[in-house]
């Protein structure tokens, strides 16, 4: 079956690839069968990134047996007598390959790059600077979009005197207050004083006053960034 896919007078073949630690990768490459295994090799590299040195290669046929290894570099492909439709398997004998582990195709494997609140607040043209000044602008639309309510339930547990951590970068702090803040937008908030100057004021945040702490130790956080622990003390 596969000898029919073979075009008449066309000295190529066309190959699937699949690599020993990629179980998603995939491809298609069409060769020509003068080509030596070492450049077959070196244009493998390119595309699944196991080093030339590190490659063993496998040949199957259409119907999954394995046919021969390709083991002499120096051979041209046509040597093996591979045919439209065969499938070339890449072993890669390196142990610390960037293949290996997993990490190429899991990105939970993969260490996200992240930021604090503060080193966010001070970056300009983001998103939320954006959203900040269309809200100064027609503060009406934004409110409108959430209920004087929003977030109150989260707050069952949280009470003021509560030792606390907030989220991002685990801040940790003591509940002042609880309840809305008209300033800062429909729904409810909690006020925390953090243990060191994490914060951007005293308790006052556009000329209201919410709570009492010392300069710069004061946030206003929505309550789903709160955890309130007595194991903070």
């Amino acid at each position: 079956m596969a000898s029919k896919l073979q075009i008449e007078g066309d000295d190529s073949v066309l190959l699937r690839v699949t690599h020993s630690n990629l179980k998603s990768f995939a491809t298609d490459v069409r060769l020509s069968l003068q080509t030596s295994v070492e450049a077959v090799k070196e244009k493998l590299w390119k595309k699944c990134g196991t080093s030339v040195n590190s490659m063993h290669l496998e040949l199957y046929d259409d119907c999954k047996n394995k046919l021969c290894d390709l083991s002499d570099d120096s051979r041209p492909l046509g040597f093996y007598s591979p045919l439209d439709g065969f499938r070339i398997q890449i072993i890669d004998l390196d142990p610390s390959s960037v293949t290996s582990g997993g990490w190429l195709e899991d990105t939970s494997l993969v260490e996200k790059y992240s930021i604090s609140e503060e080193e966010y607040n001070k970056r300009s043209g983001t998103f939320r600077k954006f959203k900040e000044k269309m809200a100064s602008q027609n503060p009406s639309a934004f409110r409108n979009k959430m209920s004087d309510n929003y977030m109150e339930d989260l707050c069952a547990n949280i009470k003021v005197g509560d030792r606390c951590e907030v989220e991002p970068g685990e801040k940790r702090g003591l509940v002042k207050y609880v309840g809305k803040a008209e300033a800062l937008g429909p729904g409810f908030w909690i006020g925390v004083q953090y243990d060191e100057p994490l914060g951007k004021h005293d308790g006052m945040v556009k000329g209201t006053r919410y709570f009492q702490c010392p300069p710069l130790c004061g946030a206003m956080v929505r309550p789903d960034k709160v955890k309130v622990c007595t194991q903070l003390y």
